[in-house]
């Protein structure tokens, strides 16, 4: 009975979590980034960064490239860099409603698409009421990412739409640390266990 325990355990899941960039996390790729994992199983994760806003390029740039006609207030929508890799794919984390061809949900209350339906929906002022678009996602391969978390690279603690939806794309990393109870400030590139 007891090697049951062990074994799940070992299969826990972080879907559904934040993976929160300690300060001394180096690669740039994710410097202080707040990251929505969407799936973790023993084949990796995928996430999407949502707290990096593209410098450049507004939702209109993508609606006019794949020939959507869309609103002016569609148009203005900031498209977020998801992450490094699959970079040549639009994400869409999003609130309900929830049935378009390729959802997949990530809690009751949050799913993520990548399928034209629901990008069309979205041009057009209809798609779900909280959204964030992404270019790219963040991906780990098998035990990447519990080897990553392992050495301090990674604070996590559950999702929250609140912070996605509700708060400032430059607030979101600093609002899921406290979330955890934690005062930003009192964080450092220093490893080490509380």
């Amino acid at each position: 009975m007891e090697s049951n325990d062990m074994g799940s355990q070992e299969t826990t899941t972080l879907k559904a979590h934040f993976l929160i960039a300690m300060p001394g996390l180096a690669d740039p790729n994710f410097q202080r980034t707040l990251t929505c994992l969407c799936e973790h199983n023993p084949e990796g994760a995928l996430g999407i960064v949502v707290n990096r806003i593209h410098p450049t390029v507004r939702a209109g740039e993508i609606f006019d490239q794949l020939k959507m006609d869309a609103t002016a207030a569609a148009r203005e929508l900031p498209v977020h860099i998801g992450g490094p890799v699959h970079f040549d794919e639009i994400f869409i984390l999003h609130g309900p409603p929830f049935g378009w061809k390729g959802c997949f949900q990530v809690t009751a209350t949050l799913a993520l698409s990548n399928t034209r339906d629901v990008l069309e929906a979205v041009s057009r002022g209809e798609g779900p009421e909280n959204l964030l678009i992404a270019i790219g996602a963040a991906g780990w391969g098998p035990g990447q990412l519990e080897g990553e978390i392992a050495q301090n690279a990674w604070l996590t603690g559950p999702v929250s739409d609140e912070v996605i939806f509700d708060v400032p794309a430059d607030k979101r990393w600093d609002e899921a640390v406290k979330k955890l109870g934690i005062d930003p400030l009192l964080l450092t590139g220093t490893a080490g266990h509380a």
